[in-house]
């Protein structure tokens, strides 16, 4: 769990809820990716640097660190069933560039700018951010978003020394994606553009350009099981209420394939995070940046089955039982087995915060972690559904 402004992450048993570590990281660690064995943790934080914790020592701790550049927000592990745990690379948002490391010392191997012409207008840009960096399960390749040239690049860690890069145009202000459920498709939001550009990352190519809006934030995703469409991803919406499904079936639903499908109304605009599990029948939808408190204080939840019923909400910070503060509500996050959802209620740093855990099919509280060590808790990540691609 991410301890945004305290520059820690806590470490918490899903069985028993209890905190058994608190590490010191990055400030506002942005993301948190597991080696394929779930011994290590990598974190990187806005300030750019990255810890290597390794979960089975006891207690867990910090086992190398780099500094990848001034500002980040980006790691991950190569996942290729060739290469399990063996590189590891980071994106910065400035310098622009990424960052290939030997994956148990971090050691860098190759540090690649990302300046270049943009996808559209093909004007030079000086400082493209790389955004969301997914690793592929198709080839030994990380699939790197950058940012302002809309441009996603192939980078095929083989043989890092002589490193070849497949350049795929897209559309300008790629953000954050994440995987359809055969994790063949990369879905990833061009936020600023309002599109959804899909990547067939077995064939190297871009398959579809989806409108969506207003500014699509899905983090990762929710992949689904739609009554009528068959296999979706969904995505919520920073500018507005709008909860979208994108078909992801071209062999068995090829008519509605990269196209919106169905698109619901959600609590209001604001949200970053939509979530689901092959074993719920739930969809919940957070908005944390709402400005209304009634909503940035509550959740939505969908009925997978009957998605045109509405949703219903569910008042996690109430749950909560804390303070004066924002307790804003952000990031539903399954546990392994797709039971519970938890959700951080995050206020200041010199306000209480905590953590809900929801049980996922009776909808209700089932636990509340909190206390002097969860200040300003944002994203979690489950161990074995972040080593999956599990959401």
């Amino acid at each position: 769990v991410t301890l945004r402004d305290a520059g820690k992450v806590a470490i918490i048993d899903g069985d028993s809820y209890e905190v058994f570590a608190i590490v010191n990281t990055g400030y506002a660690v942005h993301i948190s990716r597991p080696s394929a064995s779930g011994r290590f943790m990598y974190t990187i934080g806005r300030d750019a640097l990255v810890n290597m914790i390794d979960l089975w020592m006891d207690p867990p701790q910090v086992v190398a660190e780099i500094k990848v550049g001034l500002e980040a927000r980006s790691v991950e592990t190569s996942k290729h069933k060739d290469y399990p745990d063996v590189y590891a690379i980071a994106g910065a948002y400035w310098p622009p560039q990424y960052v290939i490391m030997e994956a148990d010392t971090l050691k860098p191997i190759q540090i690649v700018s990302t300046r270049g012409m943009t996808v559209d207008t093909l004007e030079y840009h000086p400082e493209p951010r790389v955004a969301a960096i997914v690793a592929s399960h198709e080839h030994p390749e990380f699939i790197v978003n950058v940012k302002e040239t809309g441009k996603i690049l192939l980078v095929n860690y083989e043989d890092p020394e002589n490193l070849s890069v497949t350049t795929i145009g897209a559309a300008r202000f790629l953000h954050d994606g994440g995987w359809d459920r055969s994790k063949r498709y990369f879905l990833t939001a061009a936020n600023q553009s309002d599109k959804i550009a899909v990547i067939d990352s077995r064939d190297r190519k871009l398959v579809s350009l989806t409108d969506v809006t207003k500014i699509p934030h899905p983090g990762r995703g929710a992949n689904l099981d739609d009554p009528e469409f068959g296999p979706v991803w969904v995505t919520s919406a920073l500018g507005n209420a709008n909860v979208t499904y994108i078909g992801t079936d071209p062999e068995g639903n090829p008519d509605h394939a990269w196209k919106v499908v169905r698109t619901l109304q959600g609590q209001g605009g604001g949200s970053l995070f939509v979530k689901s599990h092959p074993n719920s029948g739930n969809l919940w939808v957070d908005s944390p940046l709402n400005p209304d408190e009634s909503i940035s204080q509550s959740v939505a939840v969908y009925d997978v089955t009957n998605p045109e019923a509405g949703y219903e909400v569910i008042p996690i910070a109430e749950w909560a039982d804390l303070g004066e503060g924002p307790k804003r509500v952000v990031q539903p996050e399954y546990n392994k087995d797709g039971t519970e959802v938890w959700f951080s209620v995050w206020s200041g740093m010199d306000q209480e915060s905590a953590i809900v855990v929801v049980d996922d099919k009776t909808r209700q509280l089932k636990h509340v972690i909190k206390g002097p060590d969860i200040v300003t808790p944002t994203g979690k990540f489950n161990v074995y559904n972040t080593i999956h691609d599990v959401y």
